[in-house]
């Protein structure tokens, strides 16, 4: 194992400094954060034109995954956090080794980091989910436990017969369609796929490693929900108001918040951020999505970072996710958050046509009429994060409208309204509806 050079004198860097893996607008946000609290944030990523560097303090130029440009870092600042889970655990550990401070910290990270693993988190848990099983278990004999099928202890070991030569075999109780996602690396709708019948499985099959995927049942929803929750070093856990996404193209349209739920459902939300993050000894931010319909409350991913749920938190609550990550990766308490309006309504800015990145100057200047119309808005904030380029469905920014209904049907009218004004300004990008599955 590596054992990287870092001065145990220097390792845990300046007190009010941060580190953070990953240089997008995740990372920029928090940069902006870091400004307005006047912490220092220092930042590792690849790209010389990522969102974040220009705020940040320093930059490490190098891939999210390099682990020497993460122990560059470490030297750095006191603590490192990361914008997204597409991370080398096993490669950091010698890192947190010698004295490092991860938040969130490794282990709690690992069973996070692919839905796979995500998937037994829960079932360990009794936290409800979709009904899941590994893709390669299609691939086993017939007479393979029926517990391994769905998905509630591992796959049985490989028989002698080779998998390609066993027919295919849904595991008892599941029936198409059925939701295919890859265990890691899949975001906005990227790396999933509808497995409608036979062939469609056959098909996926050929194109991937089974061991890498899942298969979930095909979850009837009525609404789509999400929360941020917290936790800090002293076990104090916080969650942020429950709110409704929407998706186009299995990609995040719009939030509106609050949710107008009812007590109890408010509180199992609680309930269940509070199991998943102390079970975890979990320290930081976390976001949890989920399905609500006919089948209750399930939850469909955790994301262990801020997440894009809840960024209408920079303009309508006492504190963003974006203020309370700073705040529980300094060793700080975490803060009780709550709206200091009565609602708001986030929409995403996705890309509507193909632009090849050019130039900085140019790219910065892309859309400047519909930029200055929708910030023109009456009770808006635009959020450009000043990416290279374009591409459909691409987020490019997002603008959060404040809302001052406090009635729930008033106010989610008064969303409505501010969307299609939204949308006179900036279309949806070309391609299929808001689908039932995420």
């Amino acid at each position: 194992m590596p054992q990287w050079p870092i001065d145990p004198d220097r390792r845990m860097g300046p007190a009010a400094a941060i580190g953070i893996v990953g240089g997008g607008q995740l990372a920029w946000m928090l940069a902006q954060a870091a400004q307005r609290q006047g912490v220092e944030l220092h930042v590792q990523t690849p790209g010389a034109q990522d969102p974040a560097v220009a705020l940040a303090a320093s930059v490490v130029q190098a891939d999210v995954r390099d682990v020497a440009g993460t122990a560059e870092l470490a030297r750095r600042c006191g603590a490192i956090s990361f914008e997204n889970e597409w991370i080398d655990l096993d490669g950091l550990a010698p890192l947190a080794a010698s004295g490092v401070r991860f938040v969130p910290g490794l282990e709690a990270l690992r069973p996070l980091v692919c839905k796979r693993s995500q998937r037994e988190l829960l079932q360990r848990l009794n936290l409800p989910s979709p009904r899941w099983f590994p893709l390669e278990r299609v691939q086993q004999p017939a007479s393979a436990d029926n517990a391994a099928a769905e998905g509630r202890v591992s796959p049985v070991a490989a028989t002698e017969t080779p998998a390609a030569a066993l027919p295919l075999r849904l595991p008892d109780g599941f029936r198409y369609p059925l939701m295919a996602k890859a265990a890691s690396g899949g975001y906005d709708g990227r790396g999933t796929e509808v497995l409608r019948d036979d062939a469609g499985l056959e098909a996926l099959l050929e194109r991937v490693n089974p061991a890498e995927w899942i298969v979930e049942e095909f979850v009837s929803f009525e609404q789509e929900l999400a929360v941020v929750a917290a936790r800090d070093s002293q076990g104090e856990v916080v969650v942020f108001p429950l709110v409704q996404t929407h998706q186009h193209g299995q990609v995040c349209d719009w939030v509106l918040a609050p949710l107008e739920a009812s007590h109890a459902l408010q509180q199992a939300v609680r309930n269940m951020a509070a199991s998943l993050l102390t079970s975890l000894q979990y320290v930081g931010v976390l976001a949890i999505e989920f399905f609500y319909g006919p089948g209750g409350l399930l939850i469909n991913e955790l994301a262990p970072r801020t997440h894009n749920s809840g960024h209408y938190t920079i303009e309508a609550c006492n504190l963003s996710q974006f203020d309370q990550q700073l705040r529980v990766v300094a060793g700080q308490q975490a803060l009780e958050p709550g709206l200091v309006v009565p609602g708001a309504l986030m929409v995403n800015l996705l890309g509507f046509e193909e632009r090849p990145a050019t130039d900085p100057a140019a790219d910065s200047a892309a859309y400047g009429e519909q930029r200055r119309a929708l910030a023109a808005l009456p009770e808006a904030q635009l959020h450009w994060y000043g990416k290279a380029g374009c591409s459909i469905g691409r987020k490019l920014g997002h603008i959060t409208l404040l809302l001052r209904q406090h009635e729930p049907a008033a106010r989610r009218q008064e969303a409505m309204e501010r969307l299609a004004q939204v949308r006179q300004i900036w279309p949806l990008p070309p391609g299929p509806q808001a689908a039932h599955w995420a």
